[in-house]
């Protein structure tokens, strides 16, 4: 008895225990679901038209193992909101605004030539009661480090657009959480 375990021992000292495969990567860990990462940051928001004046914080973070993209949209007066984006099966980024109100929209889109992310989405209300509105989205990544939003409202469509707000995310410079 004592000999049997004695080799059990020995044969279990000798055999490697066996090697497990390579854990594949995670499942949002590719550079498509990192095209939105330039968003990513804690930023001061500013109105284009008035760059001295700031008008929100943001904070976006990139969550869920890589998998989505969450904004958090602090503005110095009105209602929040908050937005979460990821790169779906279809092969397209979709977002989903959630305001302080209730109200949501779904947007979707993905990068362009350029490599700006656009967006576009039906606006239930956009311009009051009953006028839905088509909104187009457009991230620009700028030289400074900055991300423009400009933001088009079409009420034919999307047959012709006009700007509804035109916003540069500065990093940093962030006062509310």
């Amino acid at each position: 008895m004592i000999t049997t375990l004695v080799i059990m021992l020995q044969a279990a000292q000798v055999s490697p225990a066996p090697t497990p495969p390579p854990s594949p990567p995670p499942r949002c860990a590719s550079e498509r679901h990192a095209e939105f990462d330039f968003w990513v940051g804690k930023w001061a928001v500013y109105a284009r038209s008035n760059p001295e004046t700031k008008v929100a914080d943001s904070k976006i973070e990139r969550l869920y193992n890589g998998c989505a993209v969450r904004e958090n949209w602090m503005p110095l007066r009105g209602a929040g909101g908050g937005s979460l984006n990821s790169l779906r099966d279809d092969g397209r980024w979709h977002q989903r605004w959630t305001g302080s109100s209730g109200e949501t929209v779904d947007f979707v889109g993905g990068p362009d030539a350029a490599g700006q992310m656009v967006m576009t989405g039906w606006w239930a209300n956009y311009g009051g009661p009953g006028q839905h509105r088509f909104v187009r989205m457009t991230y620009t990544l700028n030289d400074d480090g900055s991300v423009r939003q400009l933001g088009e409202i079409s009420a034919d469509h999307g047959a012709t657009f006009t700007t509804g707000y035109d916003l540069i995310y500065r990093p940093g410079d962030v006062t509310a959480e």
